[in-house]
C-alpha cells in the first residue's frame, strides 16, 4: 500500500489531510472530533482577540443545481476569542497530530497582542496569521493591501522571535500579484508556510424562485467555496510553490475526494485542507479521502507522496 506519511516543518504526519480553518473547529467538541478523526493535522477557527458572534443568519448556504457545486458564506469571523483557543492548544494531544492556531486580528495591535501571548505560552501549536477574511463588514483583506501586509509581517516576525509561522492568503488572479505577494513573503524567512486559498470573496448567489439572494449579510455577497474554486486554488498553490521555494504550501479549495487532494499535492501542496466538503460530510470524510488518494497513488505506481509532490507537468 502507498505510504501517505509526510513531514511539515520537520513534524511527522500520518497523512497530508486537514480541515480548513473555520470548518469543524470553532468549539472544543469539534476540535476533539478532529483530533479523533483520520486527519493528519488540524487547525483552529481563525480567532479575534475578543469573542465575536459574527454576521446574522442565514450566513452559509450550499449552492445546489443538478448537484452541489460549492457554497457561499458570509460568516463574519464568529469565534470564541483568542483565550479560548489558546487554552485548547494547551491540552491538545500533539503526539496524535500537529495543531495550528489561526489568528485574524481586527487591528495590527490585536494581532501583536495575540502573538505576544503565544510567544510566552508553553504550547507547540503552529501559528497561522489569516490575512484573507473577506466577510467582515468594513474590514478590507490585508492580503490585497501589499504595503499593509509587508508592515504586518515586519512587525509580527520581529516580535515572534525565531519561531516559524505561516500566513493564509486570499486568492490572487494576476501574475503581477503573485510576483508581488511572493516577493514580500520571501523577505521573511520565519514565514515558513503559505496557505492558499481562502474563499473567493464577494460572490453573489440568487434563488430564481424567490428572486432573492440566499444569505443575509452584506446584501447577499459572500465567499465562494467548493468545486467552483478548485482551479483558482490550484493556480495559487502552484504559483506560490514556484515563487517561494523555501516555504511549504498548504492547499485549500475544492477538495472533496482523493482526486482533488492528488491535484493539490501535484501542484505543490505539502498539506491539503477541506472546507465545504468537510462542512457537509463531517470528520468521517478524512478516512474516505485518504483511501481514495491511496487508491489513485497505487494505480499510478506511486509509493510515497514525494514521488509526485510539486511535479506538475507543463505543455
Amino acid at each position: 500500500m502507498p505510504n501517505l506519511a509526510t513531514t511539515f516543518l520537520d513534524l511527522p504526519l500520518n497523512n497530508p489531510l486537514m480541515n480548513a480553518s473555520g470548518v469543524w473547529c470553532s468549539v472544543g467538541s469539534q476540535l476533539e472530533a478532529l483530533q479523533e478523526s483520520e486527519a493528519g493535522a488540524m487547525v483552529t477557527k481563525s480567532c479575534t482577540l475578543q469573542p465575536r458572534d459574527g454576521n446574522p443568519e442565514p450566513r452559509y448556504r450550499v449552492l445546489n443545481g443538478d448537484k452541489p457545486w460549492g457554497s457561499i458564506n458570509s460568516m463574519g469571523l464568529p469565534n470564541e476569542g483568542f483565550a479560548y483557543y489558546l487554552r485548547y492548544t494547551e491540552r491538545h494531544d500533539y503526539e496524535s497530530k500537529p495543531l495550528f492556531i489561526s489568528i485574524s486580528g481586527l487591528t495590527l495591535d490585536d494581532n501583536l497582542a495575540m502573538i505576544d501571548s503565544l510567544k510566552d505560552a508553553v504550547t507547540p501549536a503552529i501559528l497561522e496569521i489569516n490575512l484573507s477574511c473577506p466577510n467582515v463588514p468594513g474590514k478590507a483583506q490585508l492580503g490585497y493591501d501589499f504595503d499593509a501586509m509587508d508592515t504586518l509581517l515586519a512587525e509580527v516576525t520581529s516580535g515572534y522571535g525565531q519561531r516559524a509561522l505561516g500566513v493564509k492568503l486570499p486568492p490572487y488572479f494576476d501574475i503581477a500579484h503573485f510576483d508581488e505577494a511572493a516577493a514580500i513573503l520571501n523577505r521573511y524567512p520565519s514565514v515558513a508556510f503559505v496557505t492558499c486559498i481562502n474563499s473567493i470573496g464577494n460572490a453573489l448567489a440568487i434563488d430564481i424562485d424567490s428572486e432573492s439572494v440566499i444569505i443575509k449579510p452584506k446584501d447577499g455577497f459572500g465567499g465562494l467555496g467548493g468545486d467552483y474554486v478548485l482551479p483558482t486554488a490550484l493556480a495559487n498553490v502552484n504559483a506560490f510553490y514556484r515563487r517561494c521555494p523555501e516555504k511549504a504550501i498548504i492547499g485549500c479549495g475544492g477538495v472533496k475526494s482523493g482526486q482533488e487532494a492528488f491535484m493539490h499535492i501535484l501542484a505543490g501542496a505539502t498539506l491539503v485542507q477541506m472546507g465545504t466538503a468537510l462542512y457537509e460530510e463531517g470528520p468521517s470524510i478524512f478516512g474516505r479521502v485518504k483511501a481514495e488518494l491511496s487508491e489513485i497513488m497505487e494505480k499510478k505506481g506511486y509509493s510515497s507522496l514525494s514521488q509526485f509532490h510539486g511535479k506538475l507537468k507543463t505543455l
